[in-house]
């Protein structure tokens, strides 16, 4: 029986050169004062976005602060700066510019702008104090320059607790942003290797939600056309970044998965990705998951033959050449098959310090910090086979 709900209430506007309406379109949020969160790279600055933006939001007489100072993997002492900046100046809405770290630094400092206490009390996992926020957060507008988390389309804020070793989402109806100016100009300058990492980040999105056992009709259909168009046009966009077809699909791929992040669940493969790069900050999110995903997956297709049969076909394999009890497996081998396209199975964990050793350390910080995702995980995994997981990734 179905049995879901659809609630996405951003506005997105969407396609290339698209930023240029910020400055003239009419649903902007009320007030005239914003803070502009960015990245601590200077690359908005850099490349003129910072620039572009502050004078669209000029001609919409919005003056701007600017807090420059979120980390790739953004902390929780960051935010609770940035929405301290917000409170004592008054601003009347935020604006992320940047990733989805940078956007996800901002849906909690827009939540901290309107609510007294500090980030990590209102994560309601691990040692998150579990507060529920009183106030709605403050409107959000965001800018994303990458392809990879779609955090433009759902409300889901990952954070870093600073000091320790725990990164856990936080998300309410509220952290939605209220507008997202999708415009694929803004990552032509992305690095091939950042272009891989996000944009294998959005497939999984996709993979995850999909198997989930939340997963619904809408979810289901947007993740396969995530699937189908990330295999085909990822590994163009990290050939030539200027190929702004390749862009345009790769920004709507991830808008398309981050919608699925809202409408279904991200399964246990996310739980073990925050647990490695808690511990080794500088990993690459989507590295992470990549080098979990064929250990995990294989695991888990044994028990959903008809959905990996379904993400097999999505990728673009025919299935019907092989025997049946062999077709669900064919996404391992399209699997395989991309991450070797993208330059991914090249690149390794222990280069950002994973050890062995660190194991059973990583498994019992997946498991008690984004524990509840492996509600939503079709087969059920025991201690060893997430230790196995865990170090089959670092091996590998």
């Amino acid at each position: 029986m179905l049995n879901f709900q659809f609630f996405i209430p951003t506005r997105l506007i969407f396609g290339p050169g698209k930023l240029a309406e910020l400055g003239t379109i009419t649903c902007l949020p009320k007030g005239d004062k914003a803070l502009i969160v960015i990245g601590e790279s200077g690359a908005m600055i850099t490349n003129g976005y910072l620039d572009k933006v502050q004078a669209a939001l000029g001609k919409q007489n919005v003056s701007t602060i600017v807090f420059d100072n979120i980390s790739p993997n953004p902390k929780s002492d960051q935010v609770d700066e940035a929405a301290k900046i917000a409170r004592d100046k008054k601003v009347d809405f935020i604006v992320a510019l940047g990733g989805g770290s940078t956007i996800d630094a901002a849906k909690a400092i827009a939540l901290l702008t309107t609510n007294v206490g500090k980030c990590w009390d209102f994560i309601q996992a691990g040692s998150g104090g579990g507060i529920i926020a009183e106030n709605p957060a403050a409107p959000l507008i965001a800018i994303p320059t990458t392809a990879g988390t779609g955090t433009e389309a759902d409300q889901w804020a990952v954070i870093s607790k600073s000091g320790g070793t725990e990164k856990i989402s936080l998300g309410t109806d509220s952290t939605f942003p209220t507008i997202s100016i999708i415009d694929p100009e803004l990552m032509i300058s992305v690095p091939p290797r950042t272009t891989a990492y996000t944009g294998i980040d959005a497939f999984f999105h996709a993979v995850e939600t999909f198997v989930s056992t939340e997963h619904q009709p809408m979810s289901d259909m947007l993740a396969l056309e995530s699937v189908h168009l990330i295999t085909n046009y990822l590994p163009m966009a990290i050939e030539d970044g200027t190929n702004i077809e390749a862009r345009t699909v790769m920004a709507w791929a991830s808008t398309a998965a981050g919608m699925c992040e809202t409408l279904s669940r991200c399964i246990s493969q996310h739980s073990l990705e925050h647990a490695l790069s808690a511990m080794y900050p500088e990993l690459p999110h989507g590295l992470g998951l990549a080098k979990l995903s064929l250990p995990y997956f294989k695991r888990l297709v044994p028990g959903s033959p008809e959905r990996f049969e379904d993400l097999a076909m999505a990728m673009g394999y025919d299935t019907s050449s092989f025997n049946e009890n062999q077709r669900a497996s064919v996404f391992l081998e399209g699997l395989r098959a991309l991450l070797e396209r993208t330059g991914l199975d090249q690149e390794s964990l222990k280069t950002y310090g994973a050890k062995e050793e660190d194991v059973p350390e990583l498994v019992k910080i997946a498991t008690e910090t984004m524990g509840k995702l492996f509600d939503f995980t079709p087969t059920e995994m025991d201690q060893d086979d997430l230790e196995c997981i865990m170090s089959e990734a670092i091996k590998g």
